[in-house]
């Protein structure tokens, strides 16, 4: 056999390859093959015609359904007619009680869940309704519980917002895990800490942390900037930058706190603080503090030179 195809294909007498059906025609075959074949089988009996034209249309309607790409509104209104019926059998959802939210509405809570008023207890998906719930980034989780016949009982456990955080010209919210919460828009949430750059969202909390052992200096930041997301600066509400060590910084800022205690360092006209070294601190003045030093000096030095020629 094999011998005469290879002589068939040497003289030209093989048969030329079938062209490949399109791909919806592959999809009808499938359908509706196995639907045809019931339906003749069930023409040879007596009395089946009926059932088999009403299986042809039932074959054709689905198909028209898939092929229309109407598969979500026929579910859609499959589950009303099914919630529907279980409604009228007394369980539709007559109450919501709702627990633990705060930042966000009841609204939002029932709409984001899926509960609308012609949904029924009997069907609802616990389930499905928390993992939609978490989708929120206000809520880190949720328990969704039926109270038979009628009742829902959804309790909340909330993100608290923890910082403002400044990131390519935008101002969010975040929690302390860094997970934005928000845009920043409401004035309630003036009062929390300000940080800027990449990354800080989550290291923020772990550096609060060591900032609020020194009260002195925390009150006085406006905003703590994290830099190539390796160290902090602090931008104080008089202007001075601080600039922290990567490492060991709470010594830095034991150090601070002695300085301006000894020496009043934060209250003078100074620009920046570098406490990046172990062994030193810089200190850059401000223009006029820098001129005014520098003409101080100018004059301590004429008078020397004054001195020296008396004597």
């Amino acid at each position: 056999m094999q011998a005469r195809r290879k002589y068939a294909a040497a003289l030209g007498w093989a048969k030329a390859p079938r062209a490949p059906r399109p791909r919806g025609a592959l999809r009808w075959a499938r359908f509706a093959l196995p639907t045809l074949r019931i339906a003749r089988a069930l023409a040879r009996r007596r009395g089946a015609g009926v059932v088999a034209s009403a299986l042809l249309l039932a074959g054709s309607l689905g198909y028209g359904v898939i092929r229309g790409g109407h598969m979500p509104a026929v579910a859609e209104a499959l589950t009303d007619a099914r919630d529907a019926v279980a409604n009228t059998a007394g369980f539709r959802i007559a109450a919501v009680a709702l627990s633990g939210n705060q930042q966000i509405t009841r609204e939002e809570i029932l709409a984001t869940a899926g509960i609308t008023g012609r949904k029924s207890l009997f069907f609802f998906d616990v389930d499905v309704a928390r993992a939609k719930l978490k989708t929120n980034p206000w809520i880190a989780d949720a328990t969704v519980l039926k109270l038979y016949p009628d009742r829902l009982q959804i309790g909340i456990t909330e993100r608290r917002p923890f910082a403002l955080w400044q990131i390519n010209g935008k101002v969010l919210v975040v929690a302390d895990d860094g997970t934005v919460l928000e845009p920043y828009v409401a004035r309630r949430f003036t009062r929390l800490p300000f940080i800027v750059g990449r990354g800080a969202q989550t290291r923020a909390k772990a550096f609060v942390a060591q900032l609020d052992r020194y009260p002195s200096i925390r009150e006085q930041v406006r905003a703590s900037v994290l830099v190539a997301e390796r160290r902090w600066n602090l931008r104080l509400k008089s202007g001075i930058d601080v600039r922290l060590p990567e490492d060991e910084v709470e010594r830095a800022l034991e150090r601070l706190v002695r300085l301006d205690n000894e020496k009043k360092l934060l209250s003078r006209d100074i620009v920046a603080i570098d406490l990046r070294l172990a062994d030193r601190v810089a200190v850059r003045l401000s223009e006029d503090a820098a001129k005014a030093r520098e003409d101080a000096l100018k004059a301590a030095e004429k008078k020397a030179k004054r001195k020296g020629g008396d004597a």
